[in-house]
């Protein structure tokens, strides 16, 4: 399939061949896109260069996040090479190691929590600015990569959880802002995947093993099946989708079965359908739920919903 060709598409974050972004880049050039990739610094150039040459890349151009005159230099090269940009990808995000180790009061320090922001979030928006020009009116799109963390705590997960909040609250906004001009901006929030840099979370075998064991499909997903599903949401098949976050929706849904007297439901943003009955007071629920103030009795199209709280044996 070619659901991308003519697309051009810039894509920030590849650093190693064992990461998500690579997984994006790989999916993007087999469904056609021809590829730009971004590089930290001189020091990661050569490993980029490496990355380049297994895919349809035409151009390589460093990018700091952090520094607002390396992103415009960025689309600058892009304009020289291309004129214009149909997508850009940011596979971004970083914290310092001791804010991702233990309880989250303790580890948390101001410093690290501006870099946590500025690396994770902010560099979305900025390059969000920086591309606005290249990307108007061409029925482009804006990437994001999110995680659970955003919605629950997660254990050492800390200031990551607080900027991909933050992120995908920056997907909302962005998308109101730039529809207008006939871009979409979304975000990927996938289980997780063995990554180098998610390597760097206390314990994140642990949580690997843990999902894999709960999930549907008995096992956890690999950075190539996110890479399709972000082509699938930079390509015009996903022309109407904007300010969404894609989620593996075996981490949002939760079972519960036991007696209760009220059930407590709060909206999260997603439709699904949903079961759930009481019988004499014997709940049984499985699926994402809505706010309600009494159990109903029977199987209802709901949507933007997760459970909150089972009142009278105790809470999930």
């Amino acid at each position: 399939m070619t659901i991308l060709k003519g697309k051009k598409i810039l894509i920030v974050g590849v650093a190693n061949k064992n990461s998500i972004a690579a997984g994006i880049a790989e999916s993007m050039n087999d469904f056609g896109a021809e590829i730009a990739l971004s590089y930290q610094s001189e020091k990661l150039k050569s490993r980029v260069e490496a990355l380049a040459e297994n895919w349809n890349c035409s151009l390589l151009t460093e990018c700091d996040v952090s520094d607002d005159s390396a992103i415009n230099e960025t689309f600058k090269n892009i304009k020289d090479k291309w004129g214009h940009l149909d997508g850009v990808v940011h596979a971004v995000g970083f914290a310092p190691g001791n804010e991702l180790d233990g309880n989250f009061v303790d580890a948390s320090t101001r410093e690290g929590f501006a870099i946590a922001h500025d690396i994770s979030v902010f560099s979305f928006i900025a390059l969000a600015k920086a591309s606005r020009e290249l990307m108007a009116d061409r029925s482009s799109s804006l990437l994001t990569l999110s995680y659970l963390g955003a919605l629950r705590t997660l254990p050492n997960y800390n200031v990551m959880g607080l900027a991909k909040a933050s992120l995908e609250s920056s997907v909302r906004y962005l998308a109101n802002s730039l529809g207008k001009e006939n871009t979409r901006v979304n975000a990927i929030s996938a289980g997780p995947v063995r990554t180098l840099a998610a390597s760097g979370v206390k314990n994140f075998r642990k949580m690997l093993s843990y999902n894999a064991e709960r999930t549907p499909l008995k096992r956890n997903i690999t950075a190539r099946e996110v890479g399709d599903t972000a082509s699938f949401l930079c390509s015009d098949l996903a022309s109407g989708i904007t300010g969404d976050y894609t989620n593996s929706p075996d981490l949002f849904r939760d079972t519960y079965s036991g007696h209760a007297d009220s059930v407590f439901l709060i909206n999260t943003g997603e439709s699904s359908i949903v079961d759930y009955t009481a019988n004499n007071n014997q709940v049984t629920i499985s699926g994402d739920l809505i706010v309600l103030d009494q159990l109903i009795d029977q199987t209802s199209l709901v949507s933007n919903i997760s459970i909150l709280q089972i009142s009278s044996t105790g809470q999930l």
